[in-house]
């Protein structure tokens, strides 16, 4: 339930690949090298992120080490070089933790639009669906129901609680309706990528 045999076999089978581009990373291009990462490596990731809403920030950091080496290797950095200046400004990658916000909303956006499973779209409800409730601020912004969990730890890792509250947390722009799927991904990776990035931003 906590993923980390998941995480941990993942991190393995990325490193894996990635040692095994190294060694002929001198006969490759950059963007040769840009391809073989996203089709070996961030593919692999980006694929299992959905089941990681509110998982404990040591098993993400595992996969953030393999983002990485993935980023060191495109550039030719060595193991133990700063990377953070790459992946925000040169690579423009999320982080882990964004990137798995990232396809939790858009998986929420999906159900909205009537275009995903009907078990999965019965877990996003607008609050103003409930009588009772249309009076609410919740109601007036557009947020869905985030229900209540029996446990602590696992509860919130479910779909019905994440996926709303995550949701919820999105600025009223990208609740619109109006919004095609490819620009609520455009959209929402810039709002992801300012608040991951946004004390680093700051400072600088």
């Amino acid at each position: 339930m906590s993923s980390s045999d998941q995480v941990r076999r993942l991190a393995s089978l990325c490193f894996y690949w990635l040692r095994q581009l190294r060694s002929i990373r001198r006969t490759l291009t950059t963007e040769t090298t840009t391809i073989l990462v996203y089709a070996l490596v961030i593919s692999r990731i980006n694929y299992y992120n959905g089941v990681l809403a509110g998982a404990y920030d040591v098993h993400l950091r595992q996969l953030q080490a393999v983002l990485n080496a993935a980023a060191r290797l495109i550039v030719r950095k060595r193991k133990y070089d700063s990377i953070s200046y790459t992946i925000r400004d040169i690579l423009h990658w999320l982080p882990i933790r964004q990137r798995v916000e990232f396809k939790t909303c858009v998986l929420v956006y999906i159900c909205l639009h009537n275009i995903s499973p009907s078990y999965l779209s019965s877990m996003c409800q607008p609050v103003s669906v409930n009588p009772s409730r249309r009076c609410l601020r919740s109601a007036a912004r557009g947020d869905l129901v985030v229900p209540a969990t029996r446990t602590v730890c696992y509860g919130p890792r479910s779909f019905a609680f994440a996926g709303p509250a995550t949701w919820n947390s999105l600025p009223a722009s990208l609740r619109d309706d109006q919004l095609s799927v490819a620009a609520f991904r455009r959209l929402l990776k810039t709002e992801l990528f300012v608040r991951a990035y946004d004390s680093t931003l700051a400072r600088s």
